[in-house]
């Protein structure tokens, strides 16, 4: 097994102070603290200096860092290779994702392991990107679906697989009754003077909406704030301005608005990734996983 010190080292690397990794890993400060003296006091080297009221990493902390990653893949690539040789899978798969996917393709993903391995326990958190990638690194997740942000680690990041699953195209959606519906060809730049219903700032759908509207040459003029569909689906019906929804999304049917897909070069998507830590992927039980997935997202989201 490795040193699960070097999985709270990555984590402070990552969020950059004790107190943000404790929170991350659910663990206290102190706890953190003590486990980077003792980390530290083991390999004999500095691993952090206190500058101001943060901390800096050294280099011996770095040296240990890329070492630790190597060591992790190593691991996941062995307990993947080792699977083929037990027997029928048992333990818990946790699943992670955002708040759509959560809903529509995480659940056929689980049913599927559930109904292949009897003996498997499988549970799926809704989390925001950001802390989906904190729950892999933790292990307190097996696999990730999120949406790629300005926040997002890069491709090369040698602690994940990012494999992009599918675009989710991004609908307008406008009251009953709006000039909009009535053209052949919409684009978002046609939505640049009207109100906008937009997540709260902090969000991944106001990143979304935001970067949208940005890269179609203007800035919305924001009117209202809503996170959940619902509401915002309902802020429209009553003329309080316009959403920006996945295709992937499901809205209220009793309500009167109109969702109309959006022409352009490019037309707005968000890109879906599905993330495992890196070497894990071929365990079978994601693998498994993985496949339930995409095939889902091809059913919900067809190519055009």
């Amino acid at each position: 097994m490795i040193d699960s010190r070097l999985r709270i080292l990555q984590m402070v690397a990552e969020h950059g102070t004790v107190t943000a990794a404790a929170q991350a890993l659910h663990y206290t400060p102190s706890a953190v603290s003590y486990q980077m003296r003792q980390l530290a006091a083991d390999v004999g080297v500095e691993l952090v200096v206190h500058q101001g009221r943060g901390i800096r990493l050294t280099n011996a902390a770095r040296t240990l860092l890329r070492h630790a990653e190597r060591l992790h893949e190593q691991w996941e690539l062995a307990r993947a290779e080792l699977a083929a040789f037990g027997a029928e899978p048992t333990g818990q798969v946790t699943l992670c994702g955002f708040s759509t996917a959560a809903s529509r393709l995480l659940p056929p993903a689980a049913a599927g392991l559930r109904d292949a391995y009897p003996l498997l326990t499988v549970c799926i958190i809704e989390a925001e990107p950001d802390r989906c990638f904190d729950l892999l690194l933790s292990e307190k997740a097996d696999l990730a679906l999120l949406v790629v942000t300005a926040d997002s680690p890069p491709l090369t990041d040698q602690r994940f697989d990012q494999q992009p699953l599918r675009d989710d195209p991004l609908d307008l959606v406008v009251p009953k009754g709006h000039a909009l519906i009535q053209q052949r060809r919409v684009t978002l730049v046609d939505a640049a003077r009207e109100p906008w219903i937009v997540g709260n700032p902090g969000t991944t759908y106001h990143q979304l909406v935001l970067a949208s509207c940005m890269s179609a040459g203007f800035v919305p003029h924001i009117a209202h704030y809503a996170d959940e569909w619902d509401t915002g689906t309902a802020l429209v019906a009553h003329g309080f301005g316009v959403i920006l929804v996945p295709r992937l999304a499901q809205l209220r049917e009793d309500l009167p608005v109109a969702r109309i897909p959006l022409d352009g070069e490019p037309a707005p998507a968000r890109r879906i990734m599905a993330v495992t830590r890196l070497g894990a992927r071929k365990t079978p039980t994601l693998a498994r996983a993985v496949e339930i997935i995409t095939a889902t997202a091809a059913r919900l989201l067809p190519e055009p």
